[in-house]
């Protein structure tokens, strides 16, 4: 438990640091008279904040999520708290001057996870979990404000013990709907992964992400980012699983990265019966960077 609870506070200091230090620079003295270079730059965070929550970025995104789940056991076994930290850089590229394409891995790390062992007694797991890749073309429309893609989305069975994976090779269809506004975000994110191999259990199951970010000009973000996932194949009571909750955000420069950082609380109103979670923590952190192959691939 102490693992856990290090790594939280350690993410919300770094986040506290990271969001005092452009008010440290604001009350610095600048070469160039009245405030129209700061607003400038408050501006330009507000673009960042916004580009650094987009699933269709021009930029590259090196975010990393850390999550806190506390769960029921199954067996009425008790409560524990499930800790991964998740690693899902989003790249993109250029197709064509209408076209981008953009893709996604995800790869997690469980810190702990609890879960039951051949006897029945309470038992905690490390290690790597499956590995997500998702991929899709995308194009603007309404002159930038809207942006649709979609595309093919897998499952590697690459978890380092049972416990953390499905041991199946799955694949299935994602789309993404994404709708800009000078001062906000908002999109939805579907995927839907069906088994295609492997020694595992058949699976059918899908994940939706919802956003809504309204980014202030310094900087700041507020918004929320519900969860939706549904597991085709289990009982009728424990197919669903849905969070809720408020999203907190201040962007910053890290050095000279532009990074955002996110910490939302949420709470599961639909859950599985056994072994759900019921609360997350869970801190976001975004570095965001220039694309590093800028030209047309045709």
């Amino acid at each position: 438990m102490a693992r856990q609870e290090v790594t939280t506070i350690l993410g919300l200091v770094l986040a506290s640091v990271c969001a005092a230090r452009p008010a440290l620079a604001q009350t610095q003295p600048t070469t160039t008279p009245g405030t129209q270079q700061s607003e400038d730059q408050e501006q330009s965070a507000a673009a960042l904040a916004r580009e650094a929550t987009n699933p269709f970025s021009s930029g590259w995104l090196m975010q990393m999520q850390q999550n806190n789940n506390w769960t029921e056991l199954p067996l009425d076994r008790g409560r524990r708290m499930q800790s991964n930290l998740m690693f899902q850089p989003l790249v993109s590229f250029r197709l064509t001057d209408a076209w981008g394409l953009y893709v996604r891995p995800v790869v997690t790390l469980f810190n702990s996870q609890p879960h039951l062992d051949e006897d029945g007694g309470r038992d905690r797991t490390t290690g790597f979990g499956d590995t997500v890749l998702g991929v899709a073309v995308a194009r603007p429309l309404f002159g930038g404000r809207l942006i649709v893609g979609g595309g093919p989305t897998f499952i590697f069975p690459t978890a380092s013990q049972r416990a953390l994976g499905q041991d199946t090779w799955q694949v299935g269809p994602d789309l993404g709907v994404t709708l800009l506004g000078k001062s906000f975000i908002a999109y939805a994110f579907a995927q839907q992964w069906f088994k295609v191999g492997g020694d595992g259990r058949k699976t059918s199951q899908m994940n939706t992400v919802f956003n809504f970010t309204h980014a202030f000009a310094n900087g700041w973000t507020i918004g929320t980012q519900p969860n939706l996932s549904v597991d085709w194949e289990a009982r009728g009571d424990d197919r669903v699983a849905f969070a809720v909750g408020p999203q907190v955000g201040k962007m910053c420069k890290c050095g000279r990265t532009p990074t955002l950082f996110q910490l939302q609380f949420q709470y599961y109103p639909v859950r599985p019966s056994a072994g759900g979670p019921k609360w997350n923590v869970q801190l976001q952190v975004t570095p965001t960077i220039s694309a590093l192959v800028k030209k047309k691939l045709f």
